[in-house]
């Protein structure tokens, strides 16, 4: 079925960046890197952007910094992708994920996520999100 709405969309892609920030080996990487990541996400249409030096997470780009990379995908592929079942490089060379600005930022913060696939499923699966499982 997958996403209903931005607020799901925000709830859990956003809610991963939350719970990475409280890692206590991931949180301070991601602080370090100063990045702000706007996710734009289509099917449904939400804006994500993650602000890893406030280590804040937020619907829309008002508000707050302004992004220093931005990212576009189907919210299809996002979810997949913090499942383990996106691999990044391939899905930029294919167009399936748009980026914008520091590149090398975000590929260097993909190792970093591997760490956070059982967490996304994990919630998946305890809030009964079966249907966004690939």
């Amino acid at each position: 079925m997958g996403f209903t709405n931005s607020a799901e969309v925000t709830r859990y892609i956003g809610g991963i960046f939350e719970s990475a920030f409280a890692d206590p080996e991931i949180g301070p990487k991601l602080v370090d890197t100063g990045l702000v990541i706007a996710f734009d996400f289509t099917d449904p249409e939400a804006v994500v952007v993650v602000d890893m030096a406030d280590k804040s997470v937020r619907e829309g780009v008002e508000g707050g910094a302004a992004p220093t990379a931005t990212m576009s995908m189907a919210a299809e592929t996002g979810n997949a992708y913090w499942q383990g079942k996106v691999n990044l490089p391939l899905a930029m060379a294919k167009r399936k994920i748009k980026v914008e600005g520091d590149v090398g930022s975000l590929l260097k913060l993909a190792p970093l996520g591997k760490k956070l696939y059982p967490v996304y499923i994990e919630r998946l699966k305890s809030d009964g999100r079966d249907d966004l499982l690939v």
